[in-house]
């Protein structure tokens, strides 16, 4: 679903990327860990379309976006591509209902439509109670549940996570991990995943080790489809 190839990124001097290769296939959950400096949200950000490469292609179901022109690659992103991130980015001055609605309504989806799909995912989310609430009245867990249902909200091809967890404490980073597998049982959902998080990592269904700008390898954890050791 996702192939990536020969991407290399480069700042001025610094080469950032040099040449990665990569494939992510449909309802995968993948970990991306390394040390800092390695390259891994820069990674992410290509992939989400947010930053071109240098050179390279990057796949995403049979298109390739980095020949995109930049308006058809807003409108890929809004409606294939999910983000979630640290921490969460909601917009303070709406609600939690129309924080979920609004990549929706860019897309040009009826408002009824993306009304009944945020109404879906807040109640699978454990949030039907918090629709009308702003995220200032939002537990941090709660504005992370929000920022997935967000995400998802386009249906979209993959779900792209930089440190989702690092702002929780304990209990609701476990919360936030479980999600992601119940999320994949349900809607068959993809999701790649920068973590520093060695927990997280090790229950993804993959683990892919970057440093210095090169993928190192690839640990197949051998998860079955819900995220538990075969």
């Amino acid at each position: 679903m996702i192939k990536i190839q020969n991407i290399t990124k480069s700042y001025g001097q610094l080469q950032v990327l040099k040449g990665i290769d990569l494939c992510v296939e449909k309802g995968e959950v993948v970990s991306i860990v390394g040390p800092s400096g390695a390259g891994k949200t820069t990674l992410l950000q290509i992939m989400g379309t947010l930053d071109r490469p240098d050179s390279g292609t990057v796949m995403i179901n049979d298109i390739d976006v980095t020949t995109l022109s930049t308006n058809a690659l807003a409108d890929f992103r809004n409606k294939n591509i999910g983000f979630v991130f640290q921490f969460h980015q909601l917009l303070p001055e709406f609600t939690a209902e129309e924080n979920v609605m609004l990549p929706a309504l860019i897309a040009g989806r009826k408002r009824s439509e993306a009304k009944a799909r945020c109404k879906e995912l807040m109640q699978f989310l454990g949030l039907a109670d918090r629709m009308g609430h702003k995220p200032a009245e939002l537990s941090g867990g709660e504005k992370q549940r929000v920022a997935v249902a967000r995400a998802l909200i386009n249906n979209p091809a993959v779900i792209l996570a930089d440190e989702p967890s690092g702002s929780l404490d304990s209990k609701n980073k476990q919360e936030l991990h479980q999600l992601f597998f119940e999320l994949r049982e349900k809607y068959n959902q993809t999701f790649i995943i920068v973590t520093h998080d060695e927990e997280l990592a090790r229950t993804t269904d993959r683990t892919i080790h970057i440093k210095d700008g090169m993928v190192l390898n690839n640990d197949d954890h051998g998860k079955t489809e819900t995220g538990t050791e075969e």
